[in-house]
Parts: structure tokens; C-alpha cells; sequence
């Protein structure tokens, strides 16, 4: 195998892994970021306040984008097996 090919082979798992991953990190911190600024605002300090609401975030994310995640990692997924014989020299 080219070391060109694995470096390609490489960008293409990393970029597929940033793109399944944005919209659960995206929301979760988004709404952290809010829950901080509403906890600095009204200055309760409830641990549980922060790590409750993230959950339901990233779980709703999770709903709303999962087709396309696993769309996402199945074609990512085919591409590596229909070009398999390249890798074997």
C-alpha cells in the first residue's frame, strides 16, 4: 500500500469522524454555553443543571441528524470496501 493512499485513506476517516461528530458537539456546547450564562446570571451553582440539559441535547441530536450520520458513516463505510483492492498489493 502507498504511503500516499493511507495518508488519503487517513484524511478521509478523520474528516468523516469531525462530520458525524459536529452536530451532537455543536449542540452540546451550545447549550452549555447557555446553561453557564444563565447559572452566571442567576448564580445557582447545581452541578446537575449543567450535565442534565446537554444530555437531552446531544440525545436530540442524536434524533434529528442520526439518518444522516449513519448515511454518512455507511457510504463512508462501502467506499472503503469497493476500493479494498488497492490496498492489497
Amino acid at each position: 500500500m502507498e504511503q500516499g493512499l493511507v495518508i488519503d485513506l487517513a484524511q478521509s476517516a478523520l474528516m468523516t469522524t469531525l462530520m458525524v461528530a459536529a452536530p451532537m458537539l455543536g449542540l452540546g456546547l451550545l447549550v452549555g454555553l447557555t446553561v453557564s450564562i444563565f447559572q452566571a446570571t442567576t448564580q445557582i451553582s447545581e452541578p446537575t443543571l449543567a450535565f442534565v440539559p446537554k444530555i437531552i441535547a446531544v440525545l436530540g441530536a442524536i434524533i434529528i441528524f442520526g439518518p444522516w450520520m449513519l448515511t454518512t458513516v455507511v457510504e463512508f463505510t462501502e467506499n472503503l470496501f469497493v476500493n479494498m483492492n488497492q490496498f492489497i498489493r
